[in-house]
């Protein structure tokens, strides 16, 4: 599984700081977003398919597995 980078709201000061144009801008936290989004989903599809043994080692039950993988990408 990847790991999506996450623009901190200190790096995007630092970029629009550089004079970005708008655009530029909105396209980069538009990247952000569809990118957490992304790994939100993936991360929430493999929690669908950990074994037992697995979810004991994280600490969560089937139950609660279930109710996270169930939640829309878009809800953190």
């Amino acid at each position: 599984m990847t790991h999506a980078l996450t623009l901190s709201s200190e790096m995007m000061t630092t970029l629009n700081t550089r004079g970005l144009p708008v655009a530029a801008l909105l396209a980069v936290k538009f990247a952000v977003c569809v990118t957490k989004w992304a790994t939100r989903r993936n991360t929430r599809r493999a929690l669908k398919q950990l074994q037992p043994w697995q979810l004991r080692d994280v600490g969560l039950t089937r139950d609660e597995a279930l109710t996270e993988a169930s939640r829309v990408f878009w809800k953190a």
